[in-house]
């Protein structure tokens, strides 16, 4: 406890060597809070520098994004978090307008359990072609027809907890505003165009074998999109396998 309250300019009563008052004491804690400020900008700094592209774009940088970015940035104590801070800035400055003030202010809420969290949903997500936003693919349903009123199954999910990522993980970052609050249903997809998924390094051709198919999935948010760039993609093999074979039962898989 004293250890951690110590980095804060504070400490136990009487228990400071010399009994300053509390003005004194105050100032004290003011100085230490700004030398911490000051240290965490300069290590976010250098690591953006070693990140930074070799040709910037500085003049076309929001200067009211800039100095947003410093009053957050500022506060920022992690390593593991003032290396995403640095990575933010680097690509703001070979792409300005790449991150909204919007998607700062939430990273700014996160911890470390929370950035892994996010993490691990970034591994298990894919983009439609043409779509900027990540989903969260987890099944498929079946519209009610004659047809499908003689079939057993009218869909199938799957549990995105076996593969790491509890429902309360999902509710966490529904809470931070990386992820829609609910399920999204696609709409019916056609039989004719074939639907290609990106996930990973692999690319998915699917085509629904009857009409009615709707894919069940959680979307993120413009926020959690943009985040998720500073993420590496490195897909579940299980995931991807565990996924085609759910799948496989509605749609032509290539």
């Amino acid at each position: 406890m004293l250890h951690w309250f110590a980095q804060t300019g504070i400490s136990l009563a009487g228990n400071s060597g010399l009994e300053l008052d509390m003005s004194r004491k105050a100032i004290r804690r003011r100085a230490i809070q700004q030398q911490r400020r000051v240290q965490n900008l300069e290590r976010i700094l250098n690591l953006a520098i070693e990140y930074a592209p070799t040709q910037g774009q500085e003049d076309n940088l929001d200067p009211d994004w800039f100095f947003s970015f410093i009053n957050m940035a500022e506060n920022i104590h992690s390593p593991a978090m003032q290396e995403l801070w640095a990575k933010i800035f680097a690509t703001e400055i070979g792409q300005p307008g790449s991150f909204s003030l919007r998607s700062l202010t939430i990273l700014q809420q996160l911890t470390q359990r929370d950035a892994r969290i996010f993490s691990l949903a970034v591994s298990l997500s894919c983009r439609r072609t043409g779509d900027y936003s990540p989903k969260l693919l987890f099944g498929y349903y079946q519209k009610p027809s004659l047809l499908s009123l003689l079939q057993f199954k009218r869909g199938a999910q799957l549990n995105l907890a076996q593969f790491g990522l509890t429902y309360p993980d999902l509710l966490a970052l529904m809470d931070l505003g990386l992820i829609y609050s609910s399920e999204i249903e696609s709409g019916e997809l056609s039989t004719v165009s074939r639907n290609e998924w990106r996930i990973g390094s692999e690319t998915l051709h699917m085509n629904p074998r009857s009409r009615g198919i709707l894919l069940n999935y959680y979307k993120f948010t413009a926020a959690g999109a943009e985040l998720s760039r500073l993420v590496p993609t490195k897909a579940q093999p299980e995931y991807i396998l565990a996924l085609k074979r759910i799948l496989g039962n509605a749609f032509n898989i290539q």
